[in-house]
């Protein structure tokens, strides 16, 4: 019988951000952004040990405060142009006993302890090499000026047929650590290694922190969501009584 893998997750924080400053220490409901990634990967059960990877020290406060371990990585891999490859590498050699490594990304703070665990449970199950989780969407696309998933010169598709696109999120990134690092050594990258796959994530997880707009937005949702029940119960107007669904062919 397979010995259980031993999973570490990553979660980066660079001090530097060229669209909002230190976002990683901007609070949402009186809380730093990073602070949602450690809960949720500490709630979810299924890292053998959880590390803030930044390029500053101020971060290993943090680390403390919520009771996960801290890595600095070199300063050389802090600026807007290191490669996320790079970054997944150096913290691999830092952590040779890890077999897998997740990405618990901090911009996602939406994103539950039930969805990661459901995430690395599908990487094991699929056995994939790596991973990045995406937003599934039956619209129509375009990229450039040629259809995507639908026909022009036919009618027009009905959203329900359309093959869904996939628009990476990437709240989430795994991967095997030895398929990882023997591309990146051939190769000098190696995020999309092996067997590829993608994961589905809730409308919730999708929302992602770029701008201060974004994170107006994330604060809001949050705020709502401790005041609300997260399945909230569908209402109609009291016309819909009348109608039968099943035989009204007027859509």
């Amino acid at each position: 019988m397979p010995s259980k893998p031993i999973i570490y997750a990553m979660i980066p924080a660079r001090i530097g951000s060229t669209r909002l400053k230190m976002k990683n220490l901007a609070l949402i409901n009186g809380k730093p952004l990073i602070y949602y990634a450690i809960h949720a990967a500490l709630e979810s059960g299924v890292f053998d040990k959880i590390i803030i990877n930044s390029d500053h020290k101020v971060f290993s406060k943090i680390a403390d405060r919520y009771n996960v371990d801290f890595y600095l990585r070199p300063s050389k891999l802090g600026s807007s142009t290191t490669k996320s490859d790079d970054v997944v590498a150096d913290f691999m050699h830092a952590y040779p006993q890890a077999d897998m490594v997740a990405w618990v990304n901090s911009i996602a703070p939406l994103q539950t302890a039930a969805e990661v665990a459901g995430i690395v449970s599908y990487f094991i199950e699929k056995r994939l090499d790596s991973l990045v989780t995406v937003d599934e969407k039956q619209v129509h696309c375009i990229y450039n000026n040629n259809p995507v998933n639908y026909v022009q010169e036919a009618s027009f598709a009905l959203t329900q047929d359309l093959n869904p696109v996939q628009t990476f999120v990437y709240s989430i990134m795994m991967w095997r650590k030895l398929t990882f690092l023997k591309q990146y050594d051939q190769k000098g990258f190696a995020l999309l290694s092996g067997k590829f796959g993608t994961y589905p994530v809730s409308k919730l997880s999708s929302i992602i922190i770029k701008t201060e707009d974004d994170l107006r937005r994330a604060n809001y949702f949050i705020k709502f969501l401790l005041k609300s029940s997260l399945s909230v119960e569908i209402s109609y107007d009291s016309l819909a009584q009348t109608i039968n669904v099943s035989n009204d062919k007027n859509g």
